[in-house]
């Protein structure tokens, strides 16, 4: 008898769907395991059990390996597989990655940078953890350019929706563009601090997540990431 795992992470395992895509579709009842409806939590033994989704049998990987990929996106991409209003998503610039990989985390549509996707679950899992949170550095254009005032502000703790954020890093790079650091990710955080002190964002880049840069990767290209960077990203003390 093989390692019993999380129906959830057998399916990110065979690189068929994400874990939060894959809790939907064994609540949708869409998954059978031995031909019964699987529920969340359910286990199984890779080589004893049959698994299907949508009247397909999902094997397990042969030689188990995984992507990781980091993609300049560029503005006007939804960091999303698919959108059901027809809008252009990041999964349109790795047609030729010939792995199914799915973002980790997010960035707006306006905003661009460097995302992270890949097909292992567990690495996307640390990644969105909020114990595992690595800083996020970003480049903001804002008009006009800040004030004293506006920079303090910005360094100050804030609260959005009644929730109080974690202080971020705040270093200006020109009189009109800032470096910042956040420790989390809020919901377009950056735009709405910027706006609660009189601030205009007109260019929002990640350029960081912890130690791995952005560098000078074109936008709309990808990337494998190096050994060192996948280590380092698991790395929980990394923060």
């Amino acid at each position: 008898m093989g390692e019993r795992l999380r129906l959830q992470k057998y399916f990110t395992d065979c690189g068929v769907l994400s874990r939060r895509a894959a809790e939907a579709e064994i609540e949708a009842g869409r998954v059978l395991v031995n031909g019964v409806p699987a529920k969340l939590g359910d286990k199984i033994d890779p080589d004893l059990d049959r698994v299907e989704y949508r009247g397909k049998r999902i094997l397990p990987r042969k030689f188990p390996t995984y992507r990781y990929l980091m993609l300049h996106k560029p503005r006007g991409y939804l960091t999303t597989a698919k959108d059901d209003r027809g809008r252009r998503t990041v999964l349109e610039l790795m047609k030729n990655v010939n792995s199914r990989v799915y973002p980790v985390g997010r960035l707006d549509m306006d905003s661009e940078g460097l995302l992270l996707l890949t097909d292992d679950g567990e690495f996307a899992n640390h990644l969105t953890h909020p114990r595992h949170e690595i800083p996020k550095i970003y480049r903001v254009k804002v008009s006009p350019a800040p004030s004293a005032e506006q920079l303090h502000a910005l360094a100050q703790p804030m609260e959005l929706d009644g929730y109080r954020l974690l202080p971020i890093g705040v270093r200006p790079s020109a009189p009109d563009e800032l470096m910042l650091t956040l420790h989390e990710g809020r919901n377009r955080q950056i735009r709405r601090m910027c706006d609660a002190v009189g601030l205009r964002v007109l260019r929002l880049q990640r350029v960081a997540i912890g130690k791995v840069t952005l560098g000078d990767l074109p936008i709309g290209k990808w990337r494998e990431l190096t050994p060192d960077e996948v280590t380092y990203l698991y790395n929980k003390d990394n923060k």
